[in-house]
């Protein structure tokens, strides 16, 4: 007796069809995580009752380049004027690149009249890989192999975290009044990570009483 041929026909198409849909929805769930920022933990000084600043010193620390450095503080400097404040990027006052001594850095946050200063600054990036099983069709025949036929396949995904630290000063006191800590999830770059990240740091700041809430 011989053995009967194994089946190429269309069932084996559907299932060829299912593996790549499946794979191909793998990657989509990937590229649908890309760049979202949360917040991972705040602190505020319990003793501060200063109210809403009227006006902040947007300064961005750790940025690759003068330009992406620029791109994120006006970002973060329209946010904070949305919310109703006033609001001054620091590259009018200080350096393109390196760092001020700290007579030219206190005489620029002087010169800018702001009562507030909120200083933004990378921690670091790191690189994780995820491993998670992902069901494949198998090689079944009939109807009840098709049903029965699936296997489960390693899907490995390795994705990027942006680690930054943002910290609010009072100005007249010098101290820290608000501190914050976000993750971005595979970060593109500042032109479009920055408006998301803005948007929870005021967004966090005006339920802190930090900036003013619009009426």
């Amino acid at each position: 007796m011989t053995e009967p041929a194994q089946q190429t026909g269309p069932r084996s198409s559907v299932a060829a069809r299912i593996a790549r849909l499946l794979l191909c929805g793998a990657v989509a769930l990937a590229i649908a995580g890309c760049a979202t920022t949360t917040l991972q933990s705040t602190w505020r000084d319990p003793g501060y009752s200063g109210g809403p600043f009227r006006k902040v010193l947007v300064l961005g620390q750790s940025a690759r380049d003068v330009t992406a450095r620029r791109v994120l503080e006006d970002v973060l400097v329209a946010r904070i004027e949305g919310a109703g404040a006033d609001a001054i990027p620091a590259w009018r006052y200080l350096p393109a690149d390196g760092q001020a001594d700290e007579p030219s850095f206190n005489a620029a946050v002087a010169a800018s009249g702001a009562d507030g200063l909120l200083m933004v600054r990378l921690l670091g990036i790191d690189t994780q890989t995820s491993v998670s099983p992902t069901l494949m069709p198998g090689p079944g025949f009939g109807w009840y192999g098709f049903y029965s036929g699936w296997y489960a396949m390693p899907q490995v995904t390795q994705y990027q975290i942006a680690i930054v630290e943002t910290t609010l000063f009072d100005v007249k006191t010098r101290r820290i009044v608000w501190s914050g800590t976000t993750e971005t999830f595979n970060p593109t770059s500042v032109q479009k990570d920055a408006p998301g990240f803005a948007d929870l740091i005021v967004g966090s700041l005006q339920k802190g009483g930090f900036l003013p809430v619009p009426k």
